[in-house]
């Protein structure tokens, strides 16, 4: 039974990493367990490692869920200067998306759910709100 995942990117600083993740994520790690390593809960039981090394090629896009993508990618253009990040949709998708990179090469993106309704239903299932 599978009940919490982690998932890891690598910076070459991790100073420089941690001060970049917290603006993306709007907050402070939740853990930091060891030098060279921080980590954050985005929802219960499901992590964000931000470790010190070199960064793997080709990995992600590990993607977010936000309740306003357009908004969110404003946010990332104004604070950390993200200029790649075209919005893609799909009549056959029920949600839209973007994907861009973080300063050393690790594939992030967005999604939003197009239907108001299933948005506020998946985001009651996760966090109660």
């Amino acid at each position: 039974m599978i009940y919490e995942m982690t998932v890891q990117v690598r910076v070459p600083d991790i100073k420089e990493g941690q001060k970049w993740y917290q603006t993306l994520l709007k907050k402070e790690p939740d853990f930091i367990p060891h030098e060279g390593f921080a980590e954050w809960e985005l929802i219960p039981g499901c992590w964000l490692q931000v470790a010190e090394g070199a960064p793997a090629d080709g990995s992600g896009p590990i993607r977010f869920g936000v309740a306003d993508i357009e908004a969110e990618r404003d946010r990332l253009r104004r604070e950390l200067h993200i200029e790649s990040f075209e919005i893609c949709s799909r009549e056959e998708v029920p949600v839209k998306w973007g994907t861009f990179s973080d300063p050393w090469g690790n594939r992030l993106g967005f999604f939003e759910y197009l239907n108001e309704t299933e948005k506020k239903e998946r985001i009651k299932a996760i966090l109660g709100k």
